[in-house]
């Protein structure tokens, strides 16, 4: 396809670049099933134009992707209103997300943090306490090296200079993330069912 729409030809263009994610993101989305069917959870932080798909990728897991499944923990901290502001009434900006980590997260969850620029300070913050804490830290951003990809575990980067194009990209990266989460585990009860 192409376009002389620039906007148009910036997203044909990262999502053309995808080609090279596809393989760590099934991994990833394998990953989480394994350590939220274990009894882990997922925590997931974005700041902005980065919270909404946070919160939408809490609410397939809680909820459900395209086929009914078990409902798995998944916590979107930039949606907790009243502890987001009461953190930022007492504490300095960094600890929004940074606090609740600590008060929520447990060795082996998951924390996701998505940011455009990869260096909002709250979200690498965040990701530090993740890592200090022992949770499993994945960076989703724009393009990288930046300090969230520095600290995370793993890391899905967009390469664009458009955060509009990151943005709508992230979207498509989560959702290959919960393709291949509810792929690991429709698989797991058809081999429970063969038994």
């Amino acid at each position: 396809m192409t376009t002389t729409h620039p906007h148009l030809a910036s997203l044909t263009e990262a999502l053309a670049s995808l080609d090279d994610a596809l393989v760590e993101v099934a991994a990833m989305g394998r990953d989480l099933f394994r350590r939220l069917d274990a009894g882990h959870r997922l925590l997931a932080v974005g700041n902005g134009g980065s919270a909404a798909p946070a919160q939408h990728l809490t609410a397939e897991l809680v909820g459900r992707y395209r086929e009914d499944r078990a409902p798995y923990s998944a916590i979107c901290l930039s949606a907790e209103t009243s502890s987001l502001t009461a953190i930022a009434n007492d504490y300095p900006p960094e600890e929004l997300f940074a606090r609740q980590v600590a008060a929520h997260g447990r060795p082996g969850d998951v924390l996701v943090a998505l940011s455009t620029s990869g260096s909002s300070r709250n979200a690498v913050e965040a990701a530090q306490r993740g890592v200090d804490a022992g949770l499993e830290v994945w960076a989703i951003t724009g393009r990288a090296p930046n300090p969230l990809s520095r600290i995370a575990h793993r890391t899905l980067a967009v390469d664009s200079a458009s955060t509009a194009t990151v943005q709508e990209v992230h979207l498509v990266l989560l959702h290959l993330l919960c393709e291949h989460f509810d792929e690991a585990c429709f698989e797991q009860v058809e081999a429970v069912t063969a038994r």
